[in-house]
């Protein structure tokens, strides 16, 4: 008998706590309106492009017409997005001593194209700086730190990143920082130390985002009880439909929700269908072993290396079971249905994967996306929050944070 109250308890609980129902599926024609309506006011917001990378190292602009990246201003154009967050990466395996200048080389070429592509482009700062831009029918830039290795235990620069204009931090990225674990290395059962939530702190009080993307699971838990403002996951999908380190179990989805934070789905296949995982890793170290040919090969020239892990990656993901883009969608319904549909939004990693679902090969295939997820019911409200209105919301309560925070309240 009482194995019979707790299991209609927790049935009562499960009901209680899930969301609302949506609208009835639609057809494809009625989707297709819904979300050409929802595109035409929608501020698109994407929290992750890796094409960072390629402007600082091979010289890539972002208006070029042909370009062969997944992130350029036409494609951009042509899939709605509103405003995007450039990531500021340094690999883990980076020299040291020359880690913080790779970073200011990032943030300077970002700078750099957005005054060269100023009738486009716009730098934000704020949400309101995104809808402001969007207003002047230009694509607001933005900036995102990834990975705390990137400060070199030193508070002060994370003042320097933050008036250069990154607005967020990822707490790690693959391997674990001196105060901060990563979900990239066996844990050591140290989430975040003293040094961490004086990090978090700093974060909350100017106003910049914490991403608990790449972290461990205890880190991230240690970091909801640090910080002061909601925390964001600027690419990290589902673990419940992907069981990947990377991805967050639904204790932590519904621990974000309760935050204020929002999660950003990531469009790698890897990270969205288990098929493609176990795959891809069949043949990983057969892949790894001719990327170290090509590296040696091609070492003192970048442009001509990343044409040739291009064409290897090509090969290798036509014979891999790609899963289609709809895979998103199922991500995103996961989301929704476990922490809400006010801490959900889009966190693609576009330019910093080497696989992305059939039909949503880059930015300009978003439409896709947003037509599916009209198709299974969502309304225009709920479309715009995912869209975008979720990060205009969580960074106004971090900003409004860091003011409450400067002002001693």
């Amino acid at each position: 008998m009482p194995n019979l109250r707790r299991g209609v308890f927790v049935m009562l609980m499960l009901f209680l706590s899930a969301p609302l129902p949506r609208a009835a599926g639609r057809t494809p024609e009625e989707a297709g309106k819904v979300a050409q309506r929802v595109l035409e006011r929608a501020i698109v917001i994407d929290l992750h492009s890796d094409t960072t990378q390629m402007m600082l190292d091979e010289g890539y602009d972002l208006a070029e017409p042909d370009s062969l990246f997944m992130v350029s201003i036409p494609k951009m154009r042509q899939g709605h997005l509103g405003a995007a967050f450039f990531s500021v990466w340094v690999s883990v395996d980076w020299p040291k001593g020359n880690i913080v200048q790779r970073a200011l080389d990032e943030i300077d070429v970002i700078h750099e194209q957005v005054a060269r592509h100023s009738d486009a482009l716009g730098l934000a700062s704020t949400a309101d700086d995104i809808v402001r831009l969007h207003g002047q029918n230009k694509i607001a830039i933005l900036m995102g730190l990834e990975g705390g290795h990137a400060i070199r235990n030193d508070l002060r620069l994370l003042d320097i990143y933050y008036r250069l204009g990154a607005r967020y931090m990822t707490l790690t990225h693959t391997a674990h920082t001196d105060w901060a674990e990563s979900s990239g290395q066996r844990a050591r059962g140290r989430g975040l130390s003293d040094l961490g939530r004086q990090v978090v702190g700093r974060m909350n009080r100017l106003g910049m985002m914490v991403d608990i993307s790449h972290v461990s699971d205890k880190t991230f838990f240690d970091t909801l009880s640090a910080t002061k403002a909601p925390v964001i996951a600027s690419h990290s999908s589902c673990r419940a439909l992907c069981a990947q380190p990377r991805n967050m179990t639904d204790e932590m989805i519904r621990a974000l929700a309760k935050n204020g934070g929002v999660m950003y789905i990531n469009f790698y296949s890897a990270f969205l269908d288990p098929t493609y995982a176990a795959a891809q890793k069949k043949v990983s170290a057969k892949r790894k072993a001719e990327f170290a040919a090509v590296s040696k090969r091609f070492a003192h020239d970048r442009k001509r290396l990343a044409e040739e892990l291009r064409r290897i990656y090509a090969r290798y993901e036509a014979a891999l079971p790609t899963p289609s883009f709809e895979r998103i969608a199922d991500h995103i319904d996961h989301a929704v249905r476990v922490g809400g549909i006010d801490h959900v939004g889009l966190g693609s990693d576009f330019d910093g994967i080497d696989s992305a679902p059939r039909g949503m090969e880059d930015v300009s295939k978003l439409p896709n996306l947003v037509r599916e997820l009209a198709r299974r019911g969502y309304s225009e409200e709920d479309l715009e929050k995912i869209l975008g209105g979720n990060t205009l919301r969580v960074m106004r309560q971090v900003e409004d944070a860091a003011g409450k925070l400067q002002a001693g309240e």
